[in-house]
């Protein structure tokens, strides 16, 4: 039969309606061809003009038609990859679930703003699927001056309105607003609810005296100073997030300004910040989280104390605020086993504020920001007393946020939400250099060690299985297939870290180094420079201008260590360390430029496997490609 006729009606020919339109039509349709009202329904208009754009969509040689003796005229694409390539965004509203397939830069950073990039799937930039979750802490720290904003953005990046999905997060929102904390005109602090039953039915249930010292009105109560951080945590967890909006003193003054450039992902990360007054940054090594940090500083203006894990990495901060801004040397101070100086801006570790004999001294002082180096650090029990300290504002740094129990939200609890957390996105743009990372599985090649571990068993097992004698020429194999490179090998065990440095002629650098000897011989690893730092640590410096092109370095080379030269990375052993130690140690060759290698050997046949693409799928959901090689016998 032939095609149906028009209304007559004389619309307009419909030049207007886009190629993305009629391929929408398509996909609502749920097959690749279609006739003119089966467009015109789904583009909610009429025939005649879908018919006539449809044929101006022809003319242009976008869209192909075929003229069937049986059927009505039908359409489809000319190019068929164009809609393959089409980026599909499909909801499943029941588990808040989005899955986005070759999503643009443009849908993405939209999801960033309610959403959490949970997995991606795929191969090639450009080419992966995404899996967002719709969290709660999501929706708490959504960047909206209020709901209908929020709503706004969910509906311009979903396919359609979700009634059910938009009520839940409705719900989150008002959660996120109910309680408050500020500070009276009489100086004390209180807790405020936004209603009576409010207060009654949430904050009676899970708070406690501890918390709370008397109530003021029926819906404020006096919090106890002492109990703030227990406090937000335990309506936090009853999800209340509180806000926090106390009058805390910023200290005393510091005179700093930002000398770097900053990239605009970073600028993003400040505003959200400066907004926010308390978030962490989460970006991959190289992305510039420190001279981010270092622009808050300044934007704060106030007294800063910046916790770190490691005295090295004390040194490393000293140095970078020396290099990105205009602060002078004598306001910068250490406090740590090797120093204890506060100055404005003092740079602490997290076990030294955390004992009982500093406290007082952390605590007397009025921080205008605490910055948590390494954030992932907070949650653990001997360096979570630091959530106490009093700060206006509060800022964490982490690639990795996550602890293998799943906690990430203590992090959040305690610092701040989440910013900037794709680091895709930073590949993409060309910030970050993505790096290559391969799984080698290396066959026994010794029957003695092959029949140790056979007859072994627990955690013996796993440490002949890490010490497994091939891997000593395969990494030799590895350092010979790319000479010239700056190589870190990574090593679980001290006896394993000395065959291998013994084995290659170079440094093993483990806990039981000096400090002084670790700063020389990273001095020297990348590129022999010398910082103030490196010039009091009482080291030999007569060496210092001979360069290392390859470290074996224990778990102390897993985080705190600023080695941006290095380009290849060789994990030996450690694959029973966590998802965070993985993408620390792959990190460590992630930089601006330039290629970045990370080899991942594990014993073929034994539990390394496993751990192997345990630990490195939480890199994959990074955006990075893993792939695996089985090592020839």
């Amino acid at each position: 039969m032939g095609e149906d006729t028009d209304d007559g009606d004389g619309e307009p020919s419909g030049e207007e309606l886009s190629l993305e339109r009629f391929h929408e039509a398509l996909e609502a349709e749920g097959r690749p061809v279609a006739t003119a009202r089966e467009v015109a329904a789904r583009l909610d208009t009429t025939q005649a003009r879908a018919r006539d754009a449809l044929g101006a969509l022809v003319e242009r040689g976008e869209v192909a038609r075929l003229d069937v003796e049986s059927d009505p005229v039908v359409f489809y694409p000319d190019d068929w990859g164009r809609l393959a390539r089409r980026e599909r965004v499909v909801v499943f509203p029941n588990r808040r679930e989005i899955v986005v397939d070759r999503p643009t830069q443009y849908t993405r950073a939209r999801l960033a703003g309610f959403a959490h990039l949970v997995d991606t799937t795929g191969t090639d930039p450009g080419t992966r699927g995404y899996l967002y979750r719709i969290r709660q802490e999501d929706v708490w720290a959504a960047p909206f001056d209020d709901l209908d904003a929020l709503i706004a953005r969910v509906r311009s990046v979903l396919p359609r309105r979700f009634e059910g999905l938009e009520g839940w997060i409705e719900d989150q929102w008002r959660r996120a607003h109910r309680f408050r904390l500020y500070t009276h005109a009489d100086g004390y602090e209180v807790l405020e609810a936004a209603s009576e039953s409010t207060m009654g039915n949430v904050a009676d249930e899970h708070l406690s005296e501890d918390h709370l010292r008397a109530p003021i009105s029926d819906t404020e109560a006096w919090v106890n100073e002492d109990a703030v951080a227990e406090l937000k945590r335990a309506l936090y967890d009853a999800g209340y997030p509180v806000a926090d909006d106390r009058d805390l003193e910023t200290g005393d003054p510091v005179d700093i300004e930002l000398t770097a450039e900053l990239r605009p992902y970073q600028e993003s990360w400040l505003e959200a910040f400066v907004q926010q007054r308390s978030g962490v940054y989460v970006g991959p090594p190289g992305s510039g989280k420190t001279v981010a940090a270092i622009a808050t500083i300044a934007a704060v203006g106030g007294e800063t104390l910046i916790l770190v894990p490691s005295r090295e990495l004390a040194s490393q901060w000293r140095a970078e605020l020396l290099e990105h801004s205009t602060i002078d040397p004598g306001d910068i101070g250490e406090y740590h086993g090797g120093e204890k100086a506060i100055r404005p801006v003092t740079i602490a570790t997290y076990q030294t504020a955390g004992m009982d004999r500093h406290r007082s001294l952390f605590d007397s002082r009025r921080w205008g920001l605490i910055c948590y180096d390494e954030a992932h650090h907070i949650s653990a029990p001997v360096f979570s007393r630091s959530a106490a300290l009093q700060a206006k504002h509060r800022l964490g740094l982490s690639a990795t946020p996550v602890r293998e129990t799943g906690s990430e939200e203590e992090i959040y609890t305690l610092i701040g939400p989440p910013i900037g957390s794709d680091w895709e996105a930073l590949f993409e743009a060309g910030f970050v250099q993505e790096p290559e990372v391969e799984i080698r599985y290396v066959p026994w090649r010794e029957e003695l060690a092959r029949n140790e571990y056979v007859s072994a068993d627990g955690r013996e097992r796993r440490r002949l299985a890490a010490e497994n004698p091939a891997k000593i020429e395969e990494v030799r194999y590895l350092l010979a297939t790319h000479p010239g490179k700056k190589a870190l090998v990574f090593v679980e065990y001290l006896d394993q870290g000395d065959a291998i440095a013994d084995a290659l002629g170079v440094p093993f650098i483990s806990g039981e180094t000096p400090h002084h000897e670790r700063n020389r011989l990273f001095r020297r690893f990348r590129g022999g420079e010398t910082t103030a730092s490196d010039e009091d640590d009482g080291a030999d410096g007569g060496d210092t201008n001979d360069e290392l092109d390859t470290l074996v370095v224990s778990r102390v080379g897993d985080e705190g260590i600023d080695l941006p030269n290095a380009e290849l990375a060789v994990v030996a052993s450690g694959l029973g360390g966590s998802r965070r130690q993985g993408a620390q140690r792959a990190g460590r060759t992630m930089r601006p430029v330039g290629s970045a290698l990370v080899y991942v050997l594990a014993t073929r046949g034994s539990a390394e496997e496993e751990f192997a693409q345990r630990r490195m799928r939480h890199l994959a959901r990074k955006g990075i490609q893993v792939r695996e090689t089985n090592v020839a016998e």
